[in-house]
Parts: C-alpha cells; sequence; structure tokens
C-alpha cells in the first residue's frame, strides 16, 4: 500500500534552514518567527514543526549547519591540523554577521535545549582537537605540562573574542599568532 499524502518535498529542508538563517540575520533569536521563516520559505508551519518541533530545535539545526562547515580531519601533523582549523573558524566567523554569532551565542545561553545541544554538537570536535594537542605535545611541540582542554580554548576562544568584543580583525596574520602563541615556532 503507497504511503497517504503527497511526497515529502526533498528540498524543503534546506529552504526552511536558508529561511531560518534569513531570519537571525534579519531579527535575532529572540525576534525570529516560526510564522516568517515557513512564509520564507514557501512552507506550512506544520511542514516546520514536523522536522523541528520548536523554534529553539531549529536554531540547533542552523548552528549544526555552521560547524560542518568547518571540516576538521587530522592528518597527523598538529601543527598543520591546528593552523587549519583555527583558519577554517575564523574564515567561517568572517563570512557571517557579527549579530548572528552574538544572537546564537545568546540563545545558547538563555535556552537550556539549545545550549545543551550545541555543546553536545562541538563536544566530538572538541574530542577530535584535544587529540591532536595530545599528539603535538607527543611531538614536543607543546609542553607536557599544558592541559590539552585549555590549548583548544586558547586557539579558539580569542577568535570570539575579538569577533564579539574587540572588533580587531581575525584575519590570516592573526591566526598565525595565535599558532605561534600556541605552538612556539617551527622547528626545523
Amino acid at each position: 500500500m503507497a504511503g497517504r499524502g503527497r511526497p515529502r518535498d526533498a528540498g524543503v529542508e534546506a529552504r526552511v534552514l536558508e529561511a531560518a538563517m534569513a531570519e537571525m540575520r534579519a531579527r535575532g533569536y529572540d525576534a525570529m518567527s516560526v510564522d516568517r521563516v515557513a512564509e520564507r520559505a514557501g512552507v506550512a508551519k506544520t511542514t516546520i514543526y514536523r522536522r523541528w518541533p520548536s523554534k529553539a530545535e531549529l536554531v540547533i539545526a542552523l548552528v549544526a549547519g555552521l560547524r560542518g562547515a568547518v571540516p576538521f580531519e587530522p592528518s597527523g601533523d598538529p601543527r598543520r591540523d591546528l593552523t587549519e582549523l583555527v583558519t577554517a573558524i575564523a574564515a567561517t566567523l568572517r563570512s557571517i554577521p557579527t549579530t548572528l554569532v552574538a544572537d546564537l551565542t545568546a540563545a545558547a545561553a538563555r535556552e537550556p535545549r539549545v545550549g545543551d545541544s550545541v555543546r553536545a554538537l562541538w563536544a566530538e570536535r572538541h574530542a577530535a582537537v584535544t587529540a591532536v594537542v595530545r599528539q603535538a605535545q607527543t611531538d614536543g611541540l607543546l609542553p607536557g605540562h599544558a592541559d590539552p582542554r585549555v590549548v583548544v580554548d586558547q586557539l579558539v576562544g580569542p577568535l570570539y573574542y575579538r569577533l564579539l568584543v574587540t572588533g580587531e580583525p581575525i584575519d590570516p596574520a592573526y591566526v598565525g599568532a595565535l599558532v605561534l602563541s600556541a605552538l612556539g615556532p617551527e622547528q626545523s
């Protein structure tokens, strides 16, 4: 027996996420409405709620998409891996409006479900990066006493600080300075 109703439109998820991103950019998390997202995407609200039960879940899907824009596949060369990661994060942060990053950060802080989901999304990535830092310690690039989790924070945290607090550029020169500060000069 064939399924009832109309078959799912394969492009609806992409349209909804694009519309949700546009709403976040235009209005921020607090003023974002599923009604306007549905209107922008050309779908019914029920279509959205079937996939994402709340605005919070929709925003979590947006964050997952942003994380996916920053690939991380360790090569065995910790300096290169960490440089590429910090470079990719900086490029992503430069490509999206600062207000969007601020709104997503605020939503994660105010909405427990969003915060928990964002932390869960990044936990696997953080573990992989921490493993690369441990390899850097084994290779003698970092002192053994350094806490790998703190080193990751030292590499990534300043990007957000510059973006959200000081407004200073997060250009390639700054990325290079971050990696140099964390790993020291390249040894020949």
